[in-house]
């Protein structure tokens, strides 16, 4: 693993623009303390909530349907270093399936809220499941959000994408808002997952989805 972690201290032109890349299995696994620092700084968790979610993270490579996205500042010749360019947002998904934990936890959340099996079982059985989708604090209100999710979601085969974000009043945060303007909609509002208080909401957009989004053509990066 590397330690290539972006800083806001570090000297980055202020109009530096992140590019929008593929991350490999491989590319994830040699960045995973970079990416998980991305993550951490996100969800503002405390600093060891990165070694307890790695080795998830890491099986998580090994799913079907796996794919992940990241942004990454060029150097000061504008080149791209998979190795070396920090990382200021990363996001990545694969398809959902019934072993999967969190599939469970939803389709047993929409059998008791009233969601037929008929119903459940469409949704659920072809989707892709965004599973984490984080911008560095001091990169977001960019649009690199909305840039990472429509990469993440373009071309793929499955009939939708679910995912679950914290629930918020208003649904007042950049997140929300990003997800409304791709279309995403509720299956499931204040959900609460075994060993977990907080409240969650469901949602759901169907694919291709209706919303263009904004995205660079993925680049190949050295390796």
């Amino acid at each position: 693993m590397t330690a290539v972690e972006y800083h806001p201290g570090a000297s980055v032109p202020a109009d530096a623009d992140p590019r929008i890349v593929d991350f490999s299995a491989a590319d994830l696994r040699a960045r995973l303390d970079d990416a998980l620092g991305v993550y951490v700084a996100a969800m503002d968790y405390p600093p060891g909530t990165a070694r307890h979610r790695a080795p998830t993270w890491t099986e998580h490579t090994s799913r079907p349907g796996w794919r992940s996205v990241a942004a990454l500042l060029p150097d000061a010749d504008d080149r791209l270093d998979a190795r070396a360019a920090p990382i200021v947002a990363i996001a990545y998904g694969y398809r959902g399936a019934p072993h999967q934990w969190w599939h469970q936890q939803v389709h047993n959340g929409m059998r008791r809220t009233g969601w037929s099996a008929r119903e459940t079982h469409e949704l659920l059985g072809n989707y892709f499941e965004v599973t984490e989708l984080h911008v560095h604090p001091h990169w977001q209100g960019r649009g690199l959000g909305e840039r990472l999710l429509s990469r993440l979601l373009t071309g793929r085969p499955e009939r939708a994408a679910l995912l679950s974000t914290p629930e918020i009043a208003d649904e007042g945060n950049r997140a929300w808002r990003l997800y409304r303007r791709f279309g995403f909609t509720d299956v499931i509002r204040r959900f609460t997952f075994a060993g977990d208080r907080r409240p969650f909401a469901i949602l759901r957009c169907p694919l291709p989805p209706t919303h263009p989004g904004l995205w660079n053509p993925p680049r190949r990066i050295p390796r």
